[in-house]
């Protein structure tokens, strides 16, 4: 079963999503449902996706939830939870049946660079760790110096790293970021998603082999057990169609044998998320 770990839905409002800039995002200033996506997965042989949250409200997992249970082919939702909210069991006790619930994220890109060591931020983590859920990871290379203090609070849990940990690949950053990487991998229970490298690479003018060393270095870090696939859809779009995403990975995995294509196309993701695809 090949699985997208990655991607977003969401019903347009400049407020709710300000984080799209007019000037260099307009694209992505309308809808992006499930009927839009559907038909994309089914032309690029992908089954099962994992939505991912885009706003910081817990409407936001709700939404997306609520787009779950109404569509068969939206296999997980990482949804969204204040982690420093004194009310967090509380909040957390309103989904305990949500069984496609599968994780949780905050945007930490956007936050100052030591937000992850907060203390509170580590509790409300461990909390939903302790829970079964997983936590998505998402930041920028220039942050994985606190990254690497942070998942030392969380041994054994599932954590996964969203978008290689978005190196500076248009300008051709990587020395740092390889070597935070090869850190993070010596812990077992991290994932490494490979995702979002387009729009990290110049929006216009990315060729393939721009992403070939960033791809190398994950693979031999993190294997391909510890690997998965993610669109990053409609995001990408700001840099390539999604069936040009999926070709990057269908171009890398070529070579490498069936049973780490599958691992990257879907098992990882599939035991990560721990989804229910029966």
């Amino acid at each position: 079963m090949v699985i997208d770990s990655h991607q977003h839905f969401w019903q347009y409002d400049p407020v709710d999503y300000d984080w799209i800039h007019s000037g260099t995002m307009h694209q992505l200033q309308r809808n992006y449902l499930p009927k839009d996506l559907l038909p994309l997965l089914n032309d690029n042989g992908v089954d099962g996706c994992v939505a991912v949250q885009a706003r910081q409200v817990f409407d936001e997992t709700r939404f997306l939830l609520d787009l779950a249970s109404d569509h068969d082919f939206i296999k997980g939702v990482v949804g969204w939870i204040d982690l420093r909210s004194p009310q967090l069991e509380e909040d957390l006790n309103l989904l305990v049946e949500e069984k496609r619930l599968v994780g949780f994220r905050h945007i930490l890109q956007e936050e100052p660079v030591g937000y992850a060591l907060d203390p509170k931020f580590i509790e409300g983590v461990k909390v939903i760790l302790d829970k079964g859920y997983s936590y998505d990871i998402l930041v920028y290379a220039h942050q994985l110096t606190a990254v690497r203090q942070f998942v030392e609070n969380f041994p054994e849990k599932r954590l996964v790293i969203d978008h290689i940990a978005k190196p500076n690949i248009r300008d051709g950053g990587i020395r740092k970021w390889r070597e935070h990487i090869k850190h993070l991998s010596t812990f077992p229970n991290i994932t490494c998603k490979l995702s979002g490298m387009v729009t990290e690479a110049h929006w216009m003018y990315w060729e393939y082999d721009d992403l070939v060393p960033y791809l190398d270095h994950i693979l031999q870090c993190f294997g391909p057990t510890r690997c998965m696939y993610g669109s990053d859809w409609p995001v990408c779009t700001l840099a390539g169609s999604y069936a040009q995403v999926k070709e990057i990975i269908d171009e890398y995995l070529s070579s490498m044998s069936q049973t780490d294509r599958s691992a990257i196309l879907g098992n990882t993701a599939l035991d990560f998320y721990q989804l229910d695809v029966s």
